[in-house]
């Protein structure tokens, strides 16, 4: 991609001769900006907000994930604070989230919670060295269609697990395969109990309504505390957290280091790297979804160091693996956080109610907190992004489907290495085409008239100030937006126009149709025009069949480079006037 502009532009890494820069967290760089009283007053408010959703989650998938409720708060408390205290994202939120659900329960049905830990400790070692590697920049460029396939796939899975909870069937070692285990549910469906069946639709129904009436009202604590109130008013015969895994502790277990042998390291290696890579993948996707809700910008690496260290300190303190959450990271934003000190007080919120309340936790229903993660299941599916891609090209469709089924019925390991590995074959079958798309006419190129040629490269000039213009070469994927927007970033005050020059782009996949659409969203917000020139027919009808360009006024096309030249300079001329 190169630029033409009026504008500098900034090469190379920012920061190259003191790279050190790029990790020092963003804590400590908002508090060096200024700290007031106000400030603290947004974020002890968010960070409340956020304390009152992350409690009732985070012990639900933890007996979601095989484990006790109490591992799941301590990941909140310890890696939550950690996360927000060295990241690189001003509003991340950290703790457990449904992504590790599934490889956490193998884990610890294959290896017990001691695997756990240590699968934990080396997946944190992990996260480190790609920060400092910064792998960071490429981790965030994982195409959509593997991205989709299995958090849809893990989805599945944790809805289908907490039918047993729901329904009170009270089966003990259900199948690990997701057939087996829808199997054995159907076959004991006579097991029913009502009460506990009435408890669960009533938890359902008071989420969902709350949800739709009173939106900003902590639905899923409201529910956990009626219902508590409800099974001990009327002393029903409902399984809680106290009659199956006893009182919760009241205080933070003591550090310790897990049993370390050799063969055990290389055993769980695998499930290691996954946690790994779930941790980078989720943590990059809420710290985007941020910037995207606020204008900021994260720093990529220095966020997976914080996910590292902060999975090393919760395995130490015997919790799970944790990543930034994008719920409550969306929250965090909306409840007007302004640093990552809200993350902090979340946590230390957390830890209060452990230090202070801890017992009462024994009453709450495990049907009311399986109907808080059937939904958690359904949000996390993005079904609405599944059907979307029935729009995409058919090797996109292929790459989803096929890693959403192995996720399901195979191994959320082998899903994700076959999910790049066909992503990797999809992009190899598109550059043969491309190329053989441009060889058909010449295989050796002739010098070209440019006088009678209106479509050829145009000559290098000066672009007034307010005009931008950008010419991609080659296909057009989920990093060639992110860095055009980069770009545009460091220009400093947004121009009034941009040219697109898509002249040479042979193909554009849906990852790089999404972030288009992101990118042009954008920049019709800050009231900048985009004009498209040169948009072969292929690349034009992916962009309307993925609606990257529906509603978008901002946008023009034009055939040829000069046109858009034109038609640019009239328009900024019209803005400057």
């Amino acid at each position: 991609m190169s630029s033409q502009s009026s504008h500098p532009v900034l090469e190379g890494p920012l920061l190259s001769k003191n790279s050190w820069h790029l990790f020092v967290p963003k804590t400590y760089v908002l508090l060096r900006q200024g700290y007031t009283a106000a400030h603290l007053k947004q974020d002890v408010f968010a960070g409340l907000t956020v304390a009152i959703v992350a409690l009732p989650l985070s012990m639900a998938l933890a007996i979601a994930s095989g484990t006790t409720p109490d591992k799941g708060l301590i990941t909140a408390i310890v890696a939550g604070l950690l996360i927000s205290l060295l990241g690189g994202s001003r509003y991340q939120i950290g703790g457990p989230t449904g992504a590790f659900v599934v490889v956490v329960f193998n884990v610890i049905a294959q290896f017990g919670y001691n695997g756990l830990v240590l699968a934990t400790l080396m997946a944190g070692g992990m996260l480190v060295l790609a920060g400092l590697c910064r792998l960071g920049t490429y981790i965030k460029y994982i195409p959509d269609p593997v991205v989709t396939g299995f958090t849809s796939g893990i989805a599945l899975l944790i809805f289908t697990g907490q039918i047993n909870d729901f329904l009170g069937l009270h089966l003990d070692n259900l199948p690990a395969d997701f057939l087996g285990k829808i199997t054995a549910l159907a076959q004991n469906l006579h097991k029913i109990e009502s009460h506990v069946i009435y408890i669960s639709l009533l938890s359902l129904l008071l989420i969902l309504f709350l949800r739709r009436l009173a939106p900003k009202w902590p639905g899923f604590l409201i529910a956990i505390v009626a219902m508590s109130l409800l099974v001990w008013s009327f002393d029903l015969s409902v399984e809680t957290i106290g009659s199956k895994f006893g009182e919760m502790p009241s205080s933070l277990p003591a550090p310790m280091l897990p049993d370390l042998s050799f063969d055990l390291v290389k055993q769980l290696f695998p499930s290691a790297l996954t946690i790994a890579f779930l941790a980078g993948i989720e943590s990059l996707l809420s710290a985007v979804v941020a910037d995207g809700m606020t204008g900021t910008r994260h720093r990529s690496n220095c966020e997976l160091v914080a996910q590292g260290v902060a999975n090393f300190a919760s395995a130490l303190f015997g919790g799970m693996p944790a990543t930034g959450a994008i719920a409550r990271t969306a929250t965090n934003i909306r409840a007007g956080a302004y640093s990552p000190l809200s993350g902090i007080i979340h946590a230390v919120a957390l830890l209060l109610v452990v230090l202070l309340f801890a017992p009462l936790a024994a009453y709450i229903p495990l049907a009311c907190l399986s109907a808080i993660l059937m939904i958690v299941a359904w949000n996390m599916s993005e079904a609405d992004k599944v059907i979307h891609h029935f729009k995409a090209p058919i090797g996109d469709q292929v790459v989803l489907w096929t890693t959403l089924l192995l996720t399901v019925f195979v191994d959320l390991n082998l899903a994700i290495q076959v999910g790049f590995v066909f992503s990797a074959v999809l992009f190899m079958h598109k550059m043969a085409e491309a190329v053989k798309v441009q060889t058909h006419h010449d295989l050796l190129a002739e010098d070209i008239d440019d006088l009678i040629d209106p479509t050829t490269t145009p000559p290098r000039q000066t672009l007034p100030e307010g005009v931008l213009s950008y010419h991609f070469n080659g296909p057009f994927f989920f990093g060639a937006a992110q860095g055009l927007l980069d770009r545009l970033t460091r220009t400093g005050t947004p121009p009034n126009v941009v040219i697109l020059n898509m002249r040479d782009v042979p193909f554009i996949d849906s990852s790089g149709s999404n972030a288009l659409s992101i990118f042009i969203r954008q920049a019709s917000k800050s009231g900048v025009w985009l004009l498209i020139t040169g948009c072969t027919p292929a690349v034009k009808k992916t962009l309307e069949k993925m609606n990257a360009l529906s509603q978008m006024p901002h946008v023009q096309f034009y055939d040829h480079y000069r046109e858009a030249v034109h038609a640019a300079l009239l328009l900024n001329r019209q803005r400057l006037n």
